[in-house]
């Protein structure tokens, strides 16, 4: 590859790189306001993450856009040509949580002004656990890290288990209490989100692999050896 080309073809992943930052800041953003939404009741919030998940939706687009044009117009090498396919895998793993967060805030408006059934003790967790997995997952992508990609996807095991916690708590409190099942119903969901995006975020880490060796490994296989619904 001439220099030319790979000058230009370094300038626009270095472009790519830095759109999916943005789309990861805008996704961090939505989990810890559409949090925010839940615990504070607010309305106008959850209102807000809804609206601004447009803004995630384009940045999908337009990354695929760009490594679209990329491959039609920079002959990139082989181990280069993985990482654009990469990112297109990605971004579509990446939009799809912040349909997820987006999705809390919907159940907030579900609610209306329904009482919270329970503190919320283990969600706050899932929340800052995602954000820390989707964070060092991009990092591990970029610096094509597979050690660290294995520890994030590891690390999912903790987000299955707040949620097995998270639903066996809720389940007994609607045994006791039939009354509640409406509202333990809108924490389950909440909880459903936030564990669908440990799995999304170990589809990431399996991409890093990909790029770096070329093999695919699934890596989202549960304690029952049954893999992940993606």
């Amino acid at each position: 590859m001439g220099s030319s080309l790979r000058a230009t073809l370094d300038r626009g992943l270095n472009e790519i790189q830095e759109n999916l930052v943005r789309m990861r800041e805008l996704i961090d953003r939505a989990l810890s306001q559409s949090l925010k939404s839940l615990s504070d009741r607010d309305i106008a919030l959850a209102h807000q993450v809804i609206d601004e998940d447009e803004n995630i939706n384009d940045l999908r687009y337009k990354i695929e856009e760009e490594c679209l044009a990329l491959i039609a117009t920079q002959q990139p090498t082989a181990s280069d040509l993985r990482m654009i396919m990469a990112i297109m895998s990605v971004v579509v793993d990446l939009e799809r949580m912040g349909d997820y967060a987006a999705g809390i805030s919907k159940t907030v408006l579900r609610m209306g002004d329904e009482p919270l059934l329970k503190p919320l003790i283990d969600i706050p967790k899932m929340v800052e656990l995602a954000r820390e997995m989707l964070r060092d997952s991009l990092g591990a992508l970029f610096d094509h890290d597979v050690p660290r990609a294995r520890e994030i996807a590891a690390r999912d095991d903790e987000m299955d288990h707040l949620y097995q916690a998270i639903f066996d708590e809720l389940v007994e409190i609607m045994a006791h209490k039939p009354d509640s099942v409406h509202r333990a119903t809108y924490l389950l969901w909440c909880a459903h989100n936030l564990e669908r995006i440990g799995d999304r975020v170990t589809n990431i880490a399996e991409r890093v692999i990909f790029v770096s060796t070329g093999d695919f490994k699934d890596l989202n296989i549960k304690e029952d050896g049954i893999g992940g619904i993606n």
